[in-house]
C-alpha cells in the first residue's frame, strides 16, 4: 500500500512542514489509502483547503488542488462541484477553519446536501498561528488566548453536521489509524454531503500548554477516551461523558443538490 500511494504525492514538495508528532500525516495516509482503494483518477479528483496546519495537505497531493482563504474552502468547493458535478471533491479543513470562521458554510453545505466530502482534522487548537483556543478546545484547557483555561464549551461537530443535513457522518482518530480509511471511503462514495471528523494531536501547541507534550501520551489519550458506536449503545449519558464515539455515526441518503439543481434548470 505504501508504494501505491506515492503516486498521489508531490514528492518534490517534501519534507512537509508538520511538526514531529503531529497526527495530520496519519490522517493524510488514511485519505490516500481510501483513494487507492477506490481507484480514483487524479484528473477527476479535486482537493480543496482553507487556512491552517490541516490545510497544507493539498500542497503535498498530486490531484487538482486549491488552497483558499480562511474558512472558505467549502464555498470554493461548492462552486467546483456545481461547475462540474462529475468531479470527486474533497475538502481538508481544521477545527478552527471549519467550526469557527467557516462554520456557517459548513452547516449550509450540509443543509443543501451537496456531494462534497469534508475531512475535519480536529486537534482542538489553532496550531498554525501559535495555539489560540478554537471552538473545539475542551473547557478548562489552556491556549495562548486562554492562559487561565478556556471557559467556553466545545460543541460536537458530528452532531452539528447531522442536525444541519449531512447524509454521512463519521469520526475516527489518529490512534485508530486502521479505522479511518474505510470511513473516508464510505464518505467519498456517499452521494451527498459527508463529514469525517478525524481527531488529531498537536503536541507542540496544545500538548505543551496542557502538560501532555508527548505525542505518544496524546495518542494514548485518544485511545482511552474513544468508544465504538457499538460500545456507546450500551452506555448511559454519565458513562459517555468525556468520551469520543468513533465509527460511522450517521448514514441516511437524501436527494443531492447538484442533481436536483440540474433537474430544475433543465426543466426550465
Amino acid at each position: 500500500m505504501a508504494q501505491n500511494i506515492l503516486q498521489y504525492l508531490r514528492r518534490s514538495n517534501f519534507p512537509h512542514i508538520w511538526c514531529p508528532g503531529c497526527g495530520h500525516g496519519i490522517i493524510l495516509y488514511a485519505f490516500l489509502s481510501a483513494v487507492e482503494k477506490l481507484g480514483l483518477e487524479k484528473d477527476k479528483t479535486v482537493v480543496v483547503s482553507g487556512i491552517g496546519c490541516s490545510s497544507r495537505a493539498p500542497g503535498y497531493l498530486d490531484f487538482n488542488t486549491l488552497h483558499t482563504t480562511h474558512g472558505r474552502a467549502i464555498p470554493f468547493a461548492t462552486g467546483i462541484k456545481i461547475a462540474n458535478p462529475e468531479l470527486t471533491v474533497v475538502i481538508f479543513t481544521g477545527d478552527g477553519d471549519a467550526a469557527a470562521i467557516g462554520g456557517n458554510h459548513l452547516i449550509h453545505a450540509a443543509r443543501r446536501n451537496i456531494d462534497l466530502t469534508v475531512i475535519i482534522l480536529n486537534n482542538s487548537i489553532y496550531g498554525m498561528t501559535s495555539g489560540q483556543y478554537s471552538p473545539q478546545t475542551p473547557t478548562g484547557a489552556f491556549g495562548t488566548t486562554a492562559p487561565y483555561g478556556n471557559v467556553e464549551r466545545p460543541f460536537d461537530l458530528c452532531k452539528l453536521a447531522e442536525a444541519a443535513g449531512a447524509t454521512y457522518v463519521a469520526r475516527g482518530t489518529a490512534f485508530h489509524a486502521r479505522l479511518l480509511p474505510p470511513l473516508i471511503e464510505k464518505a467519498i462514495q456517499n452521494k451527498g454531503f459527508s463529514v469525517v471528523e478525524a481527531i488529531s494531536q498537536c503536541p507542540v501547541y496544545y500538548g505543551r500548554k496542557n502538560k501532555i507534550a508527548s505525542p505518544i501520551d496524546m495518542l494514548k489519550l485518544q485511545r482511552d477516551t474513544a468508544v465504538s458506536v457499538k460500545q456507546a449503545q450500551t452506555m448511559n449519558s454519565e458513562q459517555l461523558a468525556g468520551k469520543l464515539v468513533i465509527g460511522e455515526l450517521y448514514n441516511s441518503p437524501a436527494p443531492e443538490y447538484t442533481e436536483e439543481y440540474q433537474r430544475v434548470t433543465s426543466n426550465g
